[in-house]
């Protein structure tokens, strides 16, 4: 497989497993759309670490498969790459990108479906598909733009040029950055903390924060509305309120 699925304490772990750079081929994009599915069902799936190993998170796509590939080949598959990396983004559930080495091309591309990005010391992520003549596939052109804003998002894929981590913490790229030895442990427990949550909840935050984005302020307050006001139909909200007024804030232990 070129993604390992591992799951402990209500943690599921992709592990990408394509040495020696994790380039994400065919194969590896339909793995990812797949595991993608499978955690999105699974009641014992909390939340999500993707990593990359030690060394590299992913350095990009398979170039020499996709070398390959004619316009029509690429018309055919660009709409299957988009679609695996969507599914990702839309796990109903925290995710969390363990960056370690290169995140370049695709790989930056994966990271940006992370809810959070915690890289090492050694992370390098760019956007360099220009110095191909290509532009990003993946949603890099609309990920990163919403993430940094336009004219950082343009700086990265017009010059194809990398950051290291601490430039790309500075500009909102990464939320942290820590040795390279501590990067999954980190990640790992940031996901853990997050499992011990109300997971309806965590998912209706989830989506109102993305899907608002995606859309007007109106349509956007109706979408946390809607999410609001039927959480009040969960044992979760009894859960939280009662241990609240009982106990007082943040020792609520959901089900």
């Amino acid at each position: 497989m070129t993604v390992n699925l591992e799951v402990a304490d209500g943690v599921a772990t992709f592990r990408l497993d394509r040495p020696p750079m994790n380039a994400l081929d065919v194969a590896t994009q339909d793995r990812l759309r797949e595991l993608a599915a499978e955690v999105t069902r699974r009641d014992d799936v909390r939340s999500v670490v993707i990593w990359g190993g030690e060394k590299v998170f992913a350095a990009g796509a398979d170039i020499k498969e996709m070398r390959e590939m004619d316009h029509a080949a690429m018309v055919a598959r660009s709409g299957a790459l988009q679609e695996s990396f969507t599914a990702i983004a839309r796990i109903p559930k925290p995710v969390v990108a363990a960056v370690t080495g290169y995140a370049l091309g695709g790989g930056c591309e994966l990271a940006l479906c992370a809810d959070f990005r915690i890289a090492a010391e050694n992370a390098k992520l760019g956007q360099p598909e220009i110095l191909l003549g290509l532009i990003p596939g993946a949603g890099g052109t609309q990920r990163l733009s919403r993430l940094v804003g336009p004219s950082k998002a343009k700086d990265l894929i017009f010059t194809g040029r990398q950051v290291k981590a601490d430039e790309a913490l500075t500009m909102g790229l990464v939320d942290r950055v820590v040795p390279a030895e501590e990067v999954y442990e980190q990640a790992r427990a940031w996901a853990a903390k997050l499992a011990q949550g109300p997971a309806i909840a965590l998912r209706a935050a989830k989506e109102s924060v993305d899907r608002g984005l995606e859309t007007d302020l109106d349509t956007g307050l109706t979408i946390e509305r809607g999410w609001f006001a039927g959480l009040f139909a969960t044992e979760d909200r009894e859960i939280g309120m009662r241990s609240f007024v009982e106990d007082g804030p943040g020792k609520a232990k959901f089900s």
